[in-house]
């Protein structure tokens, strides 16, 4: 498994302007970011599946047969980890999505 974090990718550098970043200085800062899908339990609707519920499982694994085991991972889980200059986190963190 790939380490993430990025302290052991040298040299280290904002991820949005590239400008060098020098570690232990209080000048940057380390975002963490964790997603995750819904992780309310799944409303099923029984009547869509009056007979069988294998039937509605095999199609299920069907469609993951397509995704690589990373890809399908990817679709429910993802922690990411970087850096950022104090100029790009200050933007940032007033507008995160945008």
């Amino acid at each position: 498994m790939e380490n993430d974090d990025p302290r052991f990718h040298y040299p280290v550098a904002c991820q949005r302007c590239g400008v060098e970043l020098q570690l232990g200085r209080g000048s940057c800062y380390l975002v963490k970011i964790e997603a995750m899908a819904d992780p309310s339990p799944p409303q099923l609707d029984f009547e869509d599946y009056p007979n069988d519920l294998n039937a509605a499982f095999r199609d299920v694994l069907e469609e993951l047969s397509h995704l690589s085991a990373q890809e399908a991972m990817d679709q429910v889980y993802r922690r990411l980890s970087f850096y950022l200059c104090a100029r790009c986190y200050a933007r940032w963190i007033e507008n995160p999505t945008g």
